[in-house]
């Protein structure tokens, strides 16, 4: 069974850019209700996608860098990176099918 797992700035271009599977990061932060709202739908989508996508999560507090690098001003946001390249944005919460409607095309 497949978990989301952390990444910072500093590990954001081994684990995210440089993947050869497509990951899909969700930018969140302790205190953010929205964000709370759309975990489990991120675990779920790790769970049933493994093999097919990875599942990142990046403290938006805590990883400043990586957050102004990709422009990202509100929370969640949901960027799923294939070939090191963003290739879908979500901000906000989202139901599942709405979610995997757009995101699961690029899954391989």
């Amino acid at each position: 069974m497949a978990k989301p797992f952390a990444v910072t700035d500093a590990t954001f271009e081994d684990e995210v850019l440089d993947s050869s599977v497509p990951v899909l990061v969700d930018f969140w932060a302790e205190w953010c209700g929205p964000c709370k709202m759309i975990a489990p739908i991120v675990e779920e989508i790790a769970n049933q996608y493994d093999g097919q996508v990875k599942v990142a999560k990046l403290d938006a507090d805590e990883n400043m860098n990586t957050m102004q690098a990709y422009g990202i001003l509100g929370i969640p946001t949901l960027i799923l990176f294939k070939d090191g390249e963003a290739v879908e944005r979500i901000t906000g919460y989202m139901p599942k099918d709405r979610l995997l409607s757009k995101l699961s095309p690029h899954f391989d």
